[in-house]
């Protein structure tokens, strides 16, 4: 069930009124209807794959029981070595198996041995990416003693299920959600309002922007050998755009639609192509993911303490993993190992935690070096992302070659001028919203009620009206 489809805007009404019509005298019956509404809404694409979730949080649930109650050390990480390769093993068998065997197969034929192995027609369960995660995050951190375990098989049911956040995050953690599942909650008419516009918003970057720009980036990335250098840099613009949109788009509707029933999710991105160098993009770009990989991944490597050797190299196997994380390709691996390049003469210098604040914080405009940082950032995020876009490392490089020959110095085909006056003004409503959490949250607030009533309906009117070909979400297939 898609957020932008008519059946998840006729299922979200049905839900929320049983919730706080029906249920709201009874915390466990309005637990139990999350979970119920969270496993139809996930069966509406394959009912079938309900048992993978169900089988982890049976699993998860039953080890961090345990591990609360166990003292013994070495019983306490094989309990955790259970969750692991449970949630480890469902990934690495439906995301990777046939990536691991092909690769396997193709070294074994460099050398002139030849070996049959038949792939498998694996379907990748929508969202396994995140909510195994998810539930890592809440065994890892009982048995570092940072969390209780839960006692409410029910209420750990809808931390691991939720429907808004389940099939493309934010990846929550259990210390930030769960308790919300195990204490009251009473309806907030400004919480349920402000979730509502980040909802407008979410959609708006979703069906005006991401749609839009995913129609000709796939035109120019799918007859890239057809197009110049020019036009090829305008394909990887607008699927930069288009990446924005749309994730980013998930994540205000999963955290719009999260308000409207009193729960708070963790912030997933922070207007990143604002961002002036790329340790700050990566603050921004998905930051449940981000912070997850420094937590359970780079901070117990050594993160950034000890000599510039194991510096690099716990810089290069968080990006790597993370770049594999999105998928099993080689062009992701790449697409990682090129941020980590990005990223270590910051780190190195010591200069990848200057800009922690806001860009040009209560001003109009940036500065000329802001600007000019802000621009250098984007250039190589739009350079890096041509990896994330490409078929396979071929095309990239093939693309690449194109873009630095003598074509790039033509004027780029340019289909819908449209879309590119949508983007600007996307990003100026963005850029006078920054120092939100998303960029509707103050803007148009302190106006007169019929100009900003005027102003939403705008936004509404344009989601019809410039509405692109509906395109799936991105990150489903992450």
């Amino acid at each position: 069930m898609f957020f932008n489809s008519i059946d998840f805007a006729i299922f979200l009404p049905i839900v929320f009124a049983l919730y706080w019509f029906v249920t709201n005298k009874n915390l466990r019956l309005q637990n139990l209807l999350v979970v119920a509404a969270s496993y139809l809404f996930y069966a509406w694409w394959d009912w079938r794959f309900l048992s993978l979730i169900l089988f982890s949080t049976i699993v998860d649930y039953t080890v961090g029981r345990r591990l609360g109650l166990e003292k013994n050390q070495a019983r306490r990480k094989l309990l955790l070595c259970v969750s692991i390769l449970v949630n480890l093993g469902f990934l690495g068998f439906f995301k990777y198996y046939n990536f691991f065997l092909d690769n396997f197969v193709e070294v074994f034929s460099f050398f002139g041995k030849s070996i049959n192995a038949n792939s498998l027609n694996v379907i990748l369960p929508v969202g396994i990416s995140f909510y195994t995660f998810q539930t890592l995050s809440y065994t890892i951190d009982i048995y570092r003693e940072k969390l209780q375990p839960s006692n409410d098989f029910i209420a750990f049911s809808a931390f691991v299920s939720f429907f808004p956040q389940l099939v493309a995050g934010p990846i929550e953690r259990a210390s930030n959600l769960l308790p919300q599942f195990e204490t009251e909650r009473k309806f907030d008419y400004d919480k349920a309002v402000d979730g509502l516009r980040q909802i407008l918003w979410g959609l708006f970057k979703k069906v005006v922007i991401a749609d839009n720009c995913a129609e000709y980036a796939n035109l120019i990335f799918n007859n890239s050998a057809d197009h110049s250098g020019s036009t090829l840099v305008l394909g990887a613009i607008l699927f930069s755009f288009q990446i924005y949109g749309d994730f980013s788009g998930y994540s205000d509707i999963a955290i719009g639609c999260s308000r409207l029933f009193g729960f708070n999710l963790k912030r997933n991105f922070s207007f990143p192509y604002f961002s002036r160098d790329i340790a700050e993009f990566w603050r921004r770009w998905h930051i449940s993911l981000s912070t997850w990989f420094r937590d359970y991944l780079y901070i117990p490597l050594g993160g950034s303490r000890g000599s510039t050797g194991l510096k690099i190299r716990n810089t290069f196997i968080i990006f790597i993993v993370s770049g594999f994380w999105h998928g099993a390709n080689w062009t992701f691996i790449v697409w990682g190992a090129l941020n980590a390049i990005y990223f270590l003469p910051l780190l190195l210098s010591k200069k990848n935690r200057n800009h922690l604040d806001i860009v040009a914080q209560g001003k109009y405009f940036p500065s000329v070096k802001e600007f000019f940082m802000i621009s250098i950032t984007f250039g190589l995020t739009v350079f890096a992302w041509i990896f994330f876009r490409a078929e396979n490392l071929r095309h990239a490089f093939s693309i690449i070659t194109e873009i630095f020959s003598s074509s790039f110095l033509t004027f780029p085909l340019v289909e819908n001028r449209t879309i590119l006056l949508l983007i600007i003004l996307f990003l100026f409503v963005e850029w006078v919203g920054r120092e939100g959490e998303y960029a509707l949250e103050k803007l148009a607030l302190h106006w007169k009620r019929p100009l900003r009533f005027a102003f939403y309906y705008l936004i509404i009117i344009s989601i019809f009206w410039f509405g692109g070909k509906e395109q799936e979400f991105i990150y489903f297939q992450f």
